[in-house]
């Protein structure tokens, strides 16, 4: 008799499914200018990327797809959730199936996970990260990342095979009054390490101060305000670069060493 693939048991809990349209869309525009994230799709035989948990809707995959095909457009995508509820059938060549942590058994190239180890404890996050990191493809590539409900205030971790790589916050120039305001957005391995002695604390309360300083470009808007903002951290020695192309989103970029919890 010939042998049969069995699925592996998902491994997770439910989470709340709260989505909403265009909810992503800053980390979708970071990912597809990312040289680290191109590089490993664009040296994939046959990319393959997963939007896991994306919740009681799937808008947010189908516009990963659709972005991510500007960078391979033969790129395959399959979201995961771990409610059989939601699990919807296959549109616009993305396909739609029950997973959780173990990855229903695929080896993608590129792991999204949003908003949903917000949801998990603290202590959960470091299992939760090797499982689905030992089930990506090699040279793989994990994104663990936050946002609110409209998508106005996001910050992801990038992870590989050896561990986090970075931390990215991004957010809409002209309804966050000061980068700090990020903070109740960050990812779970981050967000009650915001205090005193703590490496993110530092960061933000570093980057409110530049932000103030560069008030005198405030008539030229907070884009402008804020690229000023991101060359005066890295003049004082924060490891991070200041794009040369123009963004929409005000971001921001470190290496993980930068903000890693003491």
């Amino acid at each position: 008799m010939p042998r049969t693939t069995r699925t592996p048991t998902p491994e997770g809990t439910i989470t709340r499914g709260t989505t909403g349209i265009n909810r992503l869309r800053r980390s979708d525009r970071w990912l597809t200018h990312s040289p680290i994230v191109r590089g490993v799709l664009a040296a994939a035989s046959d990319p393959l990327v997963v939007d896991l948990g994306y919740g009681a809707r799937p808008d947010t995959t189908l516009e990963l797809a659709h972005r991510l095909r500007t960078v391979r457009p033969d790129l395959r995508v399959t979201g995961l959730e771990i409610d059989p509820a939601r699990v919807v059938p296959s549109t616009e060549n993305v396909t739609f199936a029950r997973g959780g942590f173990e990855l229903a058994g695929l080896r993608p190239n590129l792991v999204r996970a949003f908003n949903v180890l917000r949801q998990y404890p603290e202590n959960a996050v470091p299992d939760a990260w090797s499982r689905i990191l030992a089930g990506l493809a090699p040279g793989g590539l994990l994104v663990d990342g936050t946002c609110d409900e409209l998508g106005r205030r996001c910050a992801w971790i990038l992870l590989d095979a050896s561990g986090p790589i970075s931390l990215t916050l991004a957010w809409d120039p002209f309804t966050v009054h000061t980068p700090s305001d990020i903070a109740e957005r960050l990812p779970k391995a981050l967000i009650h390490r915001n205090v005193p002695g703590e490496r993110i604390h530092e960061l933000l309360t570093a980057a409110d101060k530049a932000w103030s300083t560069a008030a005198p470009l405030a008539p030229f808007g907070p884009r402008v305000r804020w690229r000023a903002a991101l060359k005066q951290l890295a003049a004082n020695g924060l490891p991070t670069t200041v794009p040369r192309r123009r963004l929409r989103d005000n971001i921001l970029t470190v290496p993980w060493d930068a903000v890693a919890p003491g």
